[in-house]
């Protein structure tokens, strides 16, 4: 049976054009990208972003749209999977966390700061461009298909 690991990333847009971006210090996926985290155990995919969003941002957020998938297998023989969502509703104080520090951009300009790896290709899910962003092994190699 296969193993899989669970997490999610939330796009989080405002009304001027705007989105909400962390700059992750983690050294597994630096650079700048949308808040989110590790879905644990017996806990909902919606529940879990809601609360790594408040725990990374300090934002309450609401009416979660489902954007895509993006996912690979890992070293270890597991499924890693990244559960993507977008939403506008949003209240609270914005916090950075040791994370990595928040903050607002204009949509178009995040092609100016140094995204966390393979990020700028994932941007197109949330816009419903395609679905899934599905790394494969070919022979020792990566390989990309976008559906």
């Amino acid at each position: 049976m296969e193993k899989a690991i669970f997490t999610n990333l939330c796009m989080i847009y405002d009304d001027q054009g705007q989105v909400l971006v962390q700059n992750r210090t983690s050294r597994h996926w630096p650079g700048v990208t949308f808040p989110g985290g590790h879905i644990e155990d017996q806990e909902s995919f919606i529940e879990s972003t809601i609360r790594e969003v408040k725990e990374e941002t300090g934002l309450d957020i609401s009416d979660l749209e489902l954007c895509g998938l993006k996912q690979w297998p890992t070293d270890k023989g597991e499924r890693y999977v990244v559960i993507l969502y977008k939403t506008n509703c949003f209240t609270g104080e914005l916090t950075s966390s040791n994370e990595g520090e928040v903050f607002w951009v204009k949509k178009e300009e995040l092609k100016n700061y140094p995204l966390a790896e393979d990020f700028e290709m994932m941007l197109g899910m949330f816009e419903h461009e395609f679905s899934e962003f599905y790394y494969y092994k070919d022979n020792d190699d990566f390989k990309i298909k976008l559906l």
